[in-house]
């Protein structure tokens, strides 16, 4: 039985480490957080893909327990008029319909499922460095530790450590746009439970979904100069923010003005295509590999796809270069769609030129009785 290091305790890595095992492979998550409440202030969606590989993984219950399902999308426009509306993914199946949900309650599940499954989630344990060998691959981490196994997987991020030692001179470029987020309980902007809301400001695109207890979870991207490190965390963001979304008269200000707490801002950022994945012992998943702008709202649910088709592919191949190969293979094309289109819209383009691959192949892709082939 091959030994796997993962690399990341969040979203991707946890899921990961859940195929593996589920392939029958033996595996330890390394997680640098020293608990598993890492950005609990952030939230996202999940959508019919990415409940549809968490089905494959039997992790669908963890999940459905937290957040709540969305079914439909509707549009508005600046002065809060609806211009369009239509059912969000696999919204009649209720294992695949969308979800939102806090970021630190996902990776908390996922990572109490491995632990209830046997697989070891270490905390604290910050990567230094990766050295790969002819008979194993080690990870040294900055306390001094380290551990050493069969293969590497890198689920550590837009910083990634590990693609570090794969790609050195590969870095996160700006996708044009600050994303600002947050919650209020004291909005009662317009739309149900279960409903999707995007404003087509002239400013800002904002979103918002009403949970069934009354809490608004929002978003806004905006275009600008990327924040610095200093601007990023000094807070203060809330009203400049409000002023901005001021000049239309949908929903989007009040929402952000009821938000007692002020609100979090990062920037979009993504990995250029054609970045390298992998080396003889060592694979990047999720946004370590191909994180892209939140704008199509696909990073979770791309890394989860990851993880099944990872473990796939190392499961119906005969060595673990095969299966690495047939993992990028079956991946790339996919998900540099998804950083072209997300890109693209975040830079207010008609949504990219990579060539869509067949939607209709996904079912049978993530179906874990499926043996995967080019």
């Amino acid at each position: 039985m091959a030994r796997i290091l993962v690399i990341g305790g969040g979203t991707g890595g946890t899921a990961t480490a859940l195929a593996l095992h589920k392939a029958g492979f033996e595996v330890v998550v390394h997680e640098a957080h020293p608990d598993s409440a890492e950005d609990l202030g952030a939230f996202l969606t999940l959508a019919s893909n990415g409940m549809r590989a968490l089905a494959q993984l039997d992790a669908t219950e963890a999940v459905t327990a937290l957040g709540f399902p969305l079914r439909t999308l509707r549009l508005l426009d600046a002065t809060g008029a609806e211009v369009a509306g239509h059912p969000l993914g696999e919204a009649d199946d209720p294992l695949l319909r969308f979800r939102c949900l806090r970021r630190g309650d996902l990776n908390s599940a996922l990572q109490q499922e491995a632990s209830r499954r046997g697989i070891t989630v270490r905390h604290g344990a910050r990567l230094a460095s990766v050295e790969e060998g002819p008979d194993g691959v080690t990870a040294h981490f900055a306390d001094g530790g380290s551990a050493t196994g069969d293969l590497l997987v890198g689920a550590d991020g837009l910083g990634s450590t590990v693609r570090r030692t794969i790609a050195p001179g590969v870095r996160p470029r700006y996708a044009a746009q600050r994303v600002f987020y947050g919650y209020t309980r004291d909005a009662r902007p317009p739309g149900e439970s279960g409903q999707f809301t995007m404003v087509r400001g002239s400013g800002a695109a904002f979103g918002y979904a009403v949970s069934p207890a009354g809490e608004t979870y929002w978003f806004a991207r905006v275009t600008d100069a990327p924040l610095t490190a200093e601007e990023l965390t000094r807070g203060g963001w809330r009203d400049p923010l409000v002023s901005l979304l001021r000049v239309d008269t949908g929903p989007a200000a009040d929402i952000v003005a009821a938000t007692a707490d002020d609100v979090l801002v990062t920037n979009a950022t993504e990995i250029p295509p054609g970045t390298p994945w992998r080396s003889a012992r060592t694979v990047l998943v999720g946004d370590a590999a191909h994180a892209a702008s939140p704008a199509t709202g696909q990073g979770a649910s791309m890394a989860l796809e990851d993880a099944v088709v990872l473990a796939k592919s190392l499961r119906d191949t005969p060595d673990a270069d095969s299966g690495l190969a047939l993992y990028e293979t079956l991946r790339r094309p996919r998900v540099e769609r998804n950083t072209a289109v997300s890109g693209s819209l975040s830079r207010g383009g008609p949504g990219g030129t990579v060539p869509r691959p067949r939607e209709e192949d996904l079912p049978r892709l993530l179906d874990w009785d499926t043996a995967v082939s080019v």
